[in-house]
């Protein structure tokens, strides 16, 4: 706020003149003052002689002026958050694993489209073209952990073609044939028998097998049983 002009201020010595003509004398120039300049000269009022104060007050209510408490200052500028305080939030956490240039640039696709970044790989690659490791043994694609909603969202659309086999299917499916007699895998497969009898005979055909260890031969459904 701007200061009150001197002409405004009424100097000590006027405690001494006589207080109906300073009276007077003082409510003459308040009316001359605008609403502002009476307010201002208000919150100055300690600087005023009793008959100053008291005139102005008398013009203050003629006026039916209130006079409003300063503004406070406004408060410092907050300090910018340091980095980190967004650590937990730019921690990178792994979304998917990819096994083919193909189901990467899927990936890529749905992620860029949500407009998250992403990491692609130990190298840490921000498009496929920048990956070098092999997708056959997997790479990792990370996003930051702010963007974990929006990409769960993104990535329901994510149709993966090349994802590698359960390890349970890929053990059974490696399970040698063993001899019932002697256990060995030494095996070896003879011929398929067609056990069909008639047009509506719906019996599987047999396998028969030959155990090159101990000779012993037998038939079954070419179920492997533990």
């Amino acid at each position: 706020m701007a200061p009150v002009p001197n002409r405004y201020m009424i100097p000590p010595i006027m405690e001494a003149l006589d207080p109906a003509a300073e009276w007077l004398r003082l409510s003459e120039r308040y009316r001359q003052m605008s609403d502002n300049e009476l307010l201002a000269l208000a919150r100055h009022n300690s600087e005023l002689t009793d008959v100053a104060q008291q005139t102005l007050a008398n013009e203050i209510s003629q006026r039916r002026l209130s006079l409003q408490p300063e503004e406070p200052p406004p408060p410092p500028n907050p300090e910018p958050p340091s980095d980190s305080d967004f650590a937990g939030d730019r921690a990178l956490v792994e979304i998917c694993t990819v096994w083919s240039l193909s189901d990467a640039l899927q990936v890529q696709t749905l992620l860029d489209r949500a407009g998250i970044p992403f990491f692609m790989g130990a190298e840490k690659g921000t498009s496929v073209d920048a990956v070098t490791s092999n997708f056959v043994n997997g790479v990792s694609v990370k996003i930051m952990q702010i963007g974990i909603p929006w990409a769960r969202q993104a990535m329901q659309n994510y149709t993966p073609a090349n994802e590698p086999r359960p390890k349970q299917e890929e053990e059974l499916n490696e399970l040698p044939v063993r001899c019932p007699k002697c256990h060995s895998t030494e095996v070896l497969f003879e011929r398929l028998i067609n056990q069909s009898v008639g047009a509506t005979d719906k019996a599987l055909p047999k396998f028969e097998w030959t155990c090159d260890a101990c000779g012993h031969q037998w038939e079954d459904d070419g179920i492997i049983e533990e």
